[in-house]
């Protein structure tokens, strides 16, 4: 059996660049593979179009390579059978598909209709659309995308040659960092960073910072960003006092990033594949990052959130991607620790919290460890044998399958929409006190979702309940506030425990 699969749709990858560029890519693959090999862990690659590959595991090959329901089917079946320690994706959602979460909170100031990821890949149940049914994964998957409806194979075989090459360096070599956020979510990224790493001394506010940056501020190897982002663009914004100037763009950073970069973004749309060239634009930063040498980046497909000041949502699920890796884990290691890490740190999962653990995904090979990992015996690194570090890899991924297992089986989660019906004066007056906190107007419409999972108390248990009786959500622009390309919007979730409020959060659109 296998420890890594590499996972791809061969009849699209030949469609993309031709017979040449495919054997290119092949070999490019074949050099990972012998990688691997020397670090201790056996690949191999399977086509989910390919008849013969897909029987080999047990499983039906992809006929519509855009079909996310046969995509999940064919790699639930490869999990089955070869239960690897690591899943690549080889290539964007053209080539092999994110799969089609519906957003929990559509609406006219969120139209994400979905919530695009790779989370359901990293679930061991079957394909579904709710977002509720993935509260715990057990799984690491990444994906090293190519450039959406490209030709050209010289970009995916750049991303190749870094996996193959990369090297594990110390602590110390990640200890420096590019904090950027926008001016108005400093008190929240300032947070952040002192959770990561003990301090927030080298953070930049954008405004006045961006996007260029001097003196070799994007040479540090750990990258968190929390500013805006808008759909199929090129920048990241920073804010302040209305105004919304550029922080970042694939432009700015080009020629300036350093080999072995990892990276998490909370921006909205912060590592959405988009497709740069039928629409003539530059590339997405997210991408512009691995072409340069990233190892790793980890942000949002869709609309994100966050509270201005405090911590919550994008904040959380990015912190601590970055905390495993700095504590010596691969990024696709990381990333599974992180999201059972998110789910285990809320009470319940409300709507923002399904679509947060929804819309976050890897981009990158996710056995890439860019930080050595102290081993269990105390041996320096290079004498502990590949044997001894397959059983390690084997105990931790036992682990997280008993955690994704009791997450999945315990944690209440936001059910579908549900009618709001009559709300009491109580209610009432604290929805609109609440909104008006938001910038809101304190008419503001609510939506309710069910909570499932749970069991409604009596109501003579009230005081010891803690598991909401539904949740009450509204999305909306701040009053007086312009509509712009941007998203700006706030959130506001409300827990209902027996027709009364009984606490809320206020979140940013990023």
């Amino acid at each position: 059996m296998y420890e890594k699969i590499i996972v791809s749709n061969k009849k699209v990858l030949i469609n993309k660049y031709g017979s040449e560029g495919f054997s290119a890519i092949s070999k490019a693959l074949k050099e990972l593979v012998a990688s691997d090999e020397k670090r201790g862990i056996e690949t191999e690659v399977i086509y989910l179009d390919s008849v013969d590959d897909m029987k080999r595991s047990n499983g039906k090959a992809v006929e519509n390579s855009m079909d996310p329901f046969e995509n999940k089917e064919a790699i639930d079946a490869i999990f089955k059978f070869h239960d690897p320690h690591y899943l690549m994706i080889l290539g964007s959602p053209d080539v092999v598909p994110h799969q089609d979460l519906d957003n929990p909170v559509y609406n006219p100031y969120d139209d994400d209709i979905k919530a695009w990821g790779d989370l359901p890949y990293a679930c061991d149940v079957p394909y579904s659309r709710d977002p509720a049914e993935f509260i715990g994964p057990t799984r690491v998957v990444g994906r090293l995308p190519d450039l959406f409806s490209s030709t050209d194979p010289s970009y995916l075989i750049s991303l190749l040659k870094t996996a193959t090459d990369y090297e594990s360096r110390s602590q110390d070599d990640y200890f420096d960092y590019l904090g950027l956020s926008a001016d108005v979510w400093q008190g929240s990224t300032r947070l952040s960073l002192r959770n990561i790493f003990g301090n927030s001394d080298q953070l930049l506010l954008a405004p006045p910072s961006g996007p260029d940056y001097p003196d070799g501020q994007l040479r540090n190897r750990m990258h968190f960003i929390n500013c805006h982002g808008g759909p199929a663009s090129p920048e990241f914004y920073g804010e302040q006092a209305g105004n919304y100037p550029v922080s970042m763009s694939t432009e700015s950073i080009n020629g300036e990033i350093q080999e072995g970069t990892v990276v998490t973004a909370e921006c909205c749309y912060g590592a959405e594949l988009y497709d740069s060239v039928t629409l003539a634009i530059d590339m997405p930063i997210c991408q512009s990052y691995l072409k340069q040498g990233g190892y790793g980046y980890f942000g949002s497909t869709t609309i994100a959130y966050g509270p201005s000041d405090g911590n919550g949502a994008a904040d959380l699920i990015c912190q601590y991607f970055l905390i495993h890796v700095l504590n010596g884990a691969s990024i696709g290691r990381a990333v599974l620790m992180a999201r059972q890490q998110y789910i285990e740190s809320v009470g319940q999962m409300d709507a923002i919290d399904l679509k947060t653990l929804a819309q976050f995904f890897l981009i990158g090979d996710p056995s890439v460890t860019p930080v050595q990992e102290p081993t269990a015996t105390e041996l320096p690194v290079e004498v502990v044998t590949a044997d001894a570090k397959r059983f390690f890899r084997n105990e931790r991924r036992q682990k997280m399958k008993f955690k994704g297992a009791y997450l999945a089986g315990t944690k209440p989660t936001a059910s579908k929409h549900v009618p709001i019906g009559k709300v009491t004066p109580t209610t009432k007056r604290a929805l609109g006190n609440i909104a008006k906190l938001a910038g809101l107007p304190e008419t503001q419409e609510f939506t309710a979702f069910a909570v499932k999972g749970t069991k409604l108390p009596k109501k003579q248990d009230i005081k010891i309940a803690s598991t909401p009786s539904r949740y009450l959500i509204a999305i909306g622009i701040p009053e007086g506030e312009k509509v712009e390309k941007i998203k700006h919007g706030v959130a506001v979730v409300a827990k209902e425990l027996l027709g009364r409020i009984v606490g809320y959060r206020i979140y940013n659109q990023k």
